[in-house]
C-alpha cells in the first residue's frame, strides 16, 4: 500500500483550493489532485466583479491562480492530472491517478459541474466574449443592451427574469412550443414585459467576430432561418455534475449531484466530504463554493481528530 495521507482533495476550483488552504494551515499536508482542467469553471470566465475583495474586478484565471498560490504557500502538494478511479468502500480510501495510488484517511470531493452547451463552433469561439452560462456572473455587463437566453426550464426562466434588470429586452429561445419550467416560473416570465419568446427555434450560429452581435435562428418546424441582433447569449440548458467517478460509491441525487447532509458537506460515506458545484445545484457561485470548501476542510479536520489522527 502507498503512503497514507491525512487528506486527499479531488478537484481544484474555488471549493477544492479553499479546502486545500484550510487543511494545509491545519498541518494536514493535503494532496490536491487538481485535474487537467485545473481551476474549474472560473478558468473560462473573463471579468469577475462579484467576488469580495476585488473592487475593480479580477480575471477568473487570475483569481484561481491566487487561490492556488495561497494553497501552495501553506504546503499543499498538487498533482496536475485527473483522478482515474476511486475506492471509497473502506478507509484508508483509494484515489488513483493513472497507475499512481494515493491512500487517504479523509477525502474531499470538489470536482464541480460542467455547464451544458449547444455544441456549435461559433459558441465555443465567442465563449466569454458575449456567450455565457451564468447570468448572475455576467448580467451586469449587458446594461441597456438586448440579449438572449436559450432554454425552457426553471433555470432558463430564472435567468431571463434576472437579466431583465439590466437588458433592454431578453429573447427566450426554446426549441419547442411549450416550456418545461414550473407554472410559477412560467407565469412570472409571461408577465414580464421585457421578455420575448421565440418558440420552436434553435440557434444555428452565434454571429460576431470578436464579440457577439447576433444569432442565426432556425425554426424547428418550417426550417426557416432568420437573424436577430443581440449583444449577449446566455445558455441555460442545465449542468452536468462531474460525478462519474463516484457512481455506485456515494449516494447521488436523481440529477447526479452528490448528496450531503443538511448544513454539512458530509456524504453517505464517513470520512468523505463534498464541496462546491458537485453537490450544489442551487447557487453555483464561486463564493458559495469557497465557503463549502472551508466547511469540508473543517469537517475533515474534526473527523480525523475524532478518529484519533
Amino acid at each position: 500500500m502507498s503512503d497514507i495521507h491525512d487528506v486527499v482533495i479531488v478537484g481544484s476550483g474555488p471549493a477544492g483550493l479553499t479546502a486545500a488552504i484550510y487543511t494545509a494551515r491545519a498541518n494536514l499536508a493535503p494532496v490536491c489532485v487538481e485535474g487537467i482542467g485545473a481551476g474549474g469553471q472560473l478558468m473560462l470566465t473573463t471579468d469577475v466583479e462579484n467576488y469580495p475583495g476585488f473592487p475593480d474586478g479580477v480575471m477568473g484565471p487570475e483569481l484561481m491562480v491566487k487561490f492556488r498560490e495561497q494553497a501552495e504557500r501553506f504546503g499543499t502538494q498538487f498533482i496536475t492530472d485527473d483522478a482515474s478511479r476511486v475506492d471509497l468502500s473502506t478507509a484508508p480510501f483509494g484515489v488513483w491517478v493513472g497507475d499512481r495510488e494515493l491512500r487517504a484517511r479523509a477525502v474531499i470531493i470538489s470536482t464541480g459541474a460542467t455547464a451544458k452547451l449547444l455544441g456549435i463552433e461559433s459558441e465555443a469561439r465567442l465563449f466569454a466574449r458575449g456567450v455565457s452560462t451564468c447570468a448572475t456572473c455576467d448580467g451586469f455587463f449587458y446594461r441597456d443592451k438586448p440579449i438572449a437566453v436559450v432554454g425552457g426550464g426553471d433555470s432558463a426562466l430564472e435567468e431571463a427574469n434576472f437579466l431583465t434588470r439590466f437588458a433592454t429586452k431578453v429573447t427566450l429561445i426554446h426549441r419547442r412550443k411549450e416550456l418545461r419550467a414550473s407554472k410559477i416560473m412560467q407565469d412570472r416570465a409571461f408577465a414580464n414585459p421585457k421578455i420575448d419568446f421565440r418558440w420552436n427555434a434553435v440557434v444555428d450560429e452565434v454571429l460576431g467576430d470578436n464579440k457577439v452581435s447576433g444569432l442565426r435562428l432556425r425554426d424547428t418546424e418550417t426550417g426557416a432561418v432568420d437573424d436577430i441582433a443581440v449583444d449577449g447569449l446566455f445558455v441555460a440548458i442545465g449542468h452536468t455534475p462531474n460525478t462519474a467517478l463516484f457512481q455506485g460509491q456515494l449516494d447521488l441525487h436523481d440529477n447526479g449531484y452528490i448528496v450531503t447532509r443538511p448544513d454539512s458537506t458530509a456524504t453517505s460515506v464517513a470520512g468523505v466530504f463534498a464541496a462546491g458545484d458537485v453537490q450544489d445545484f442551487s447557487y453555483r457561485q464561486a463564493i458559495t463554493a469557497a465557503g463549502s470548501g472551508c466547511m469540508a476542510a473543517l469537517e475533515a479536520e474534526r473527523y480525523l481528530e475524532a478518529m484519533g489522527h
